[in-house]
C-alpha cells in the first residue's frame, strides 16, 4: 500500500519478547488496520508471533493509564504531573533523610529492558537514591547466566550465544525456545531455525520434564527430574574429559582450569547418576558421543536450569562442556555477539558494569548482591522484618513483583505496610494496586525504540532503529523523562538548594534524551566511525535511512580478545563454582533421605507462546481459545489421586494453596507437575478487566521465597514439592511408593 495524506506505512522493531521481529504497520489516519511481519527485515525476514498483534491493543487499551493517579481513602484521583512527581520526591526524601537512604527499595520488571528511555536513565534515578535495596527481575530469571559470564570472561553480559544458523547438532536443555521466541538466544522464527538444522543433516535434542512444543519437533527428548540437569551434566563432561579427552580447540593456550574441571567431574558418571536424573546412562553416553562427533554443536540451557537450587552450577557447566569440546567461539558452537552499541566492551559511560559480588548483602537474610542488586526473593522480608535498615518505601518501575516473584502472596501483605510507594506503570495492576502515586508513561507506539540488551544476546549482528508510530498527547511524558524529572528534584532537595550546576544537567539531558545517547553510542561502537570525518560508520542517521535495519553478518570468533576479564583469559573452573561442587555432592550422591517426600510432586512452571509474563493477559486476543491456566498430570500420578480431566484440584506447598483445573497428560512425567506462570489476576483493586476475566490462578502463590540456587541468590521456582488433592477432598492422596 503506498503512503498518501490519509494512509501510511510504518516499519518497526516489536518490542514485546526476545525475538526483535520487524513489523509493517499500516494506518489510516491514526488508526491501525494492519500489522504483519516485514518481510524487507534485515534479521526476521517476515516472521512475527501473536503478539505483535497486540501493541495496538495495548496502545488502545481503556485500562491503560494516561495521567498520573493518586491514590486516597476514597479511590483514586487524577492529579497533575507537576503535583505528582513534586510529592513523590518529596516523600522518598523524607523517609530516607529519617530512617537512612536504604529505608527506601526499588524493583525494576522485565519491561525496563524493551525500552529505550528506561535503559538509559533508570540507572541515573537508582544512583541518586543510594539505596543498596535494590532488586529486578534479574533474579527471578537469568541471574546465574550473568554471575557465570562475570566469573568465566570477566562480564555480566559476555554470554555465549548459541549459533543456531550453522550448529549441527544443539543440546536444548530446560528451555522452551518455540514459546519464548529464544531467551538469551534473540532468534526470530526459532521454528524454522531449528528445522534448519536437521534439514542440513544435525539434530536437535531436548532434555526437559515436559515435553514441550519445542521437543515435539526435536528429533530427541529426554525426560529429566527437576533439579538434577547439573548432574546430567557432570556426567556428560565425565564421558568427554575423564573417559576421553579435552579438546578446546584454539582457545587452548586461554583457558585456566581444565585439570580442575577433569577431577570434578571424575566421579559423576553416567552410572552413577542415572537414579537421580532418571536418564538412562546409554542415553548420556549417546547424547555426549554425538556431541563430540558433531562438526559444531552447542549446548542451551534457559529457565528451567537457571531457577532450581544449582542454577549457576548448570550455567557454568554448560560453557564448561561447549569449551572443553571445542566448541567455545566456533562457528555452529556457542559464540558472543559485536553489537553495533556495544554495552559490554563499548565505553564504561555507555555500558553496563562489569559486575560485583557479594558488596553487600540483605539484612535478614545475608544475601550477596550482584551487579549492584539484591536477590527479589528478600524483598518481602525487608519489608516486614522490623529493625534499621527496614524498607519503608518502594519504587517500582513496569513490575509487578507480586505475581512474578517467589510467594507473591508475602510480598502482597507486605506491599500493604510500606508508609509510601511510587510505581512508574500504565496500568493499575496486582502490585501498583498498593502504590501510593501511579506515573504512567506514553505507550510502546508513542516512544522510539532500540533493542540495547538483545542486539548482545542475538543470533546474528544487526541494528535497527525504530520512530515513534504516534506523537503523545500534551500531557503524556515517556519514560526516561519521569525518571529524569524525579531524579533532579531528589538531587535537588538533598542539597537543599537549586544548583547551576544540577540546573544546566538536567536541561542538557532533557535536550538529548535517549536519542542522542543512542547515536553516541553508535558512533563509538565496534560499527562506527568513531567521529573520524573521513571513516565511514554507524550513526543513528544511518539507520533513520534503513526502516528494515542494517545486517552487520553473522557471529564471528573474537576470542580472546572479547574477553574482559583482567589477566584476558577463560576462567573455567572459578573457585566459589568448583566449591558448589560440594553441595551438588551432598544433596544427591552422599544423600541418606529421599529427594522428594512421600505424597509430593514436583511443580515446574511453563509458559505459552501468546503470554509474557502477566502483563499481556489484558489484551482479549492473547487470552481468547480454552483456558490455559491448568496443571498438568501425568496420567500415572492422576490415578493414584483419583483425578479426572478438567476436574478443580488444590495444590499445596510449603508457602500456600491454589485452586486449578487439571490437565491428565504424559507431556510432564510421572512425579512432575506442571503450571504457568503469570497468572493469578482475580485480586481486588485492579482496573484489568480483560486479564480478570482469565484470573487463573499464581504459580507464585506457591513457590517459596526460601527456594534459592545458593551462588547467585536467583529464586529457585522449578521442582517447588507440593501436595494435589481433588478440591474440597478431606485428606490429601498418597502416592504409591
Amino acid at each position: 500500500m503506498s503512503a498518501t495524506a490519509a494512509s501510511r506505512v510504518h516499519f518497526r522493531t516489536c518490542n514485546l519478547c526476545e525475538a526483535m521481529c520487524g513489523l509493517r504497520i499500516e494506518l489510516e489516519g491514526e488508526r491501525i488496520t494492519s500489522i504483519r511481519g516485514d518481510e524487507e527485515d534485515a534479521f526476521s525476514r517476515g516472521h512475527i508471533c501473536p503478539k505483535a498483534l497486540a501493541l495496538k491493543d495495548l496502545h488502545e487499551d481503556p485500562d491503560r493509564l494516561r495521567h498520573p493517579m493518586r491514590r486516597t481513602a476514597s479511590g483514586w484521583e487524577q492529579v497533575s504531573w507537576e503535583d505528582a512527581l513534586d510529592e513523590v520526591a518529596r516523600r522518598l526524601h523524607a523517609i530516607q533523610k529519617e530512617h537512612g537512604r536504604d529505608a527506601v527499595g526499588a524493583y525494576l520488571g522485565n519491561p525496563n529492558v524493551h525500552n529505550l528511555g528506561s535503559i538509559m536513565f533508570g540507572p541515573e534515578l537508582l544512583r541518586t537514591l543510594r539505596s543498596r535495596n535494590r532488586f529486578s527481575a534479574t533474579s527471578v530469571d537469568q541471574l546465574p547466566h550473568q554471575l557465570v559470564a562475570y566469573l568465566m570472561f570477566g562480564h555480566q553480559l559476555l554470554v555465549p550465544i548459541p549459533d543456531i544458523d550453522r550448529t549441527r547438532y544443539m543440546l536444548v536443555m530446560g528451555a522452551n525456545p518455540l514459546a519464548s521466541n529464544g531467551s538469551l538466544m534473540t532468534a526470530p522464527d526459532v521454528r524454522t531455525r531449528l528445522r534448519a538444522i536437521q534439514q542440513r543433516g544435525g539434530r536437535v535434542v531436548v532434555v526437559d520434564p515436559r515435553r514441550t512444543e519445542t521437543a515435539r519437533i526435536a528429533d530427541a527428548h529426554v525426560f529429566i527430574r527437576p533439579g538434577t540437569d547439573a548432574l546430567l551434566l557432570l556426567a556428560l563432561l565425565h564421558v568427554a574429559v575423564v573417559e576421553g579427552t579435552p579438546r578446546p580447540g584454539h582457545l587452548a593456550a586461554h583457558v585456566d582450569g581444565l585439570d580442575a574441571v577433569r577431577e570434578l567431574a571424575r566421579d559423576f558418571t553416567p552410572e552413577r547418576v542415572a537414579a537421580h536424573t532418571g536418564v538412562a546412562p546409554e542415553t548420556v553416553r549417546g547424547i555426549a558421543r554425538d556431541f563430540l562427533a558433531a562438526e559444531g554443536a552447542v549446548c542451551y540451557g534457559r529457565m528451567g536450569l537457571s531457577t532450581q537450587p544449582f542454577g549457576s552450577l548448570c550455567q557454568w557447566l554448560i560453557n564448561v562442556l561447549n569449551t572443553v569440546t571445542g566448541n567455545m567461539d566456533r562457528e555452529g558452537g556457542a559464540m558472543f555477539t559485536l553489537p553495533a552499541f556495544d554495552i559490554v566492551g563499548g565505553p564504561k559511560a555507555l555500558g553496563l558494569g562489569r559486575g560485583s559480588i557479594g558488596r553487600w548483602k540483605s539484612r535478614v537474610r545475608g544475601l550477596p548482591e550482584f551487579g549492584g542488586e539484591l536477590p527479589v526473593a528478600a524483598l518481602a522480608e525487608e519489608i516486614l522484618t522490623p529493625g534499621e535498615g527496614r524498607i519503608r518505601a518502594l519504587v517500582t518501575l513496569a513490575g509487578n513483583p507480586v505475581l512474578s516473584t517467589p510467594n507473591g502472596a508475602q510480598l502482597d501483605r507486605a506491599l500493604g505496610g510500606l508508609d509510601f510507594m511510587v510505581s512508574i506503570d500504565p496500568y493499575l495492576n496486582e502490585t501498583t494496586r498498593h502504590a501510593h502515586l501511579i506515573l504512567p508513561p506514553v505507550s510502546p507506539l508513542e516512544r522510539s525504540h532500540y533493542d540495547i540488551a538483545f542486539h548482545v544476546l542475538a543470533v546474528r549482528n544487526t541494528a535497527k532503529y525504530s520512530p515513534a508510530l504516534f506523537e503523545p498527547g500534551p500531557d503524556a511524558r515517556h519514560d526516561w523523562q519521569i525518571l529524569l524529572s524525579l531524579q533532579h528534584r531528589l538531587e535537588v532537595l538533598r542539597k537543599g538548594r537549586r544548583s547551576l550546576r544540577a540546573a544546566l544537567k538536567y536541561q542538557a539531558l532533557s535536550r538529548m534524551g535517549p536519542e542522542r545517547l543512542l547515536d553516541l553510542g553508535l558512533r563509538l561502537g565496534p560499527h562506527g566511525a568513531h567521529f573520524h570525518p573521513l571513516k565511514q560508520g554507524l550513526s543513528l542517521a544511518k539507520l533513520r535511512e534503513a526502516p528494515h535495519g542494517v545486517d552487520l553478518g553473522p557471529l564471528k570468533p573474537c576470542l580472546p580478545h572479547r574477553l574482559q576479564t583482567r589477566d584476558h583469559r577463560i576462567h573455567l573452573a572459578p573457585e566459589v563454582l568448583v566449591a558448589d561442587v560440594k553441595r551438588l555432592r551432598e544433596r544427591f550422591l552422599d544423600a541418606a533421605t529421599p529427594e522428594v517426600a512421600s505424597g509430593e510432586l514436583l511443580l515446574i512452571g511453563r509458559r505459552h507462546l501468546r503470554d509474557n509474563n502477566s502483563w499481556l493477559h489484558n489484551v482479549p486476543g492473547l487470552v481468547k481459545g480454552k483456558p490455559r491456566c491448568t496443571l498438568m498430570v501425568h496420567p500415572e500420578d492422576a490415578t493414584r489421586l483419583g483425578l479426572t480431566d478438567g476436574e478443580d484440584v488444590s495444590v499445596t506447598s510449603r508457602v500456600g494453596e491454589v485452586t486449578v483445573p487439571v490437565a491428565v497428560t504424559d507431556d510432564v512425567m510421572p512425579g512432575v507437575v506442571s503450571l504457568p506462570h503469570g497468572y493469578g489476576h482475580g485480586r481486588q483493586g485492579t482496573r484489568l478487566q480483560v486479564a480478570t476475566g482469565s484470573a487463573g490462578a499464581s504459580i507464585n502463590d506457591l513457590t517459596d521465597e526460601r527456594a534459592l540456587d545458593a551462588l547467585s541468590g536467583n529464586a529457585a521456582f522449578s521442582g517447588t514439592p507440593v501436595r494435589v488433592k481433588r478440591a474440597g477432598s478431606p485428606a490429601l492422596a498418597t502416592p504409591a511408593a
